[in-house]
């Protein structure tokens, strides 16, 4: 049975050097550091890629987060997969748990998250399911 979680959460993103240096300046990492509140209370640690162009407005990104505390009563951890574009202007996500990444309590998830960022302020909405585990 699917279950569904909300909350808000506060981001940290911090500019880290790139392992190719000649990447030219379109070309980003960056650390992300969240806190998520609500159904999910939890942080989170990660690494963002992200790729600007020339056209404004066009942009892309990839990034992998670990997640660690408590959904809905339930304590564990698990990852995130990122897959971002902005196609001049018109986004596209998806943020999707990674398989068999869940711990403790969490171990079986699956599911997808998506993010709202509205006056400036972050929140999610999580689809989940936890299998039981063999």
């Amino acid at each position: 049975m699917p279950s569904h979680a909300t909350g808000t959460f506060e981001v940290k993103l911090l500019p880290q050097p790139l392992s190719n240096t000649e990447a030219g300046p379109l070309m980003g990492r960056l650390s992300i550091s969240k806190i998520f509140s609500g159904d999910l209370q939890a942080t989170s640690q990660g690494e963002m890629l992200s790729a600007g162009t020339a056209v404004k407005g066009s942009a892309g990104y990839v990034a992998m987060e670990c997640v660690t505390g408590t959904l809905q009563g339930r304590s564990g951890s698990f990852v995130l997969q990122h897959s971002g574009t902005m196609n001049r202007g018109a986004p596209q996500l998806t943020v999707s748990v990674v398989p068999d990444s869940g711990t403790g309590e969490l171990a079986g998830i699956t599911g997808t998250l998506s993010i709202q960022i509205a006056d400036g302020k972050h929140s999610y909405a999580m689809d989940y399911e936890i299998s039981p585990q063999d």
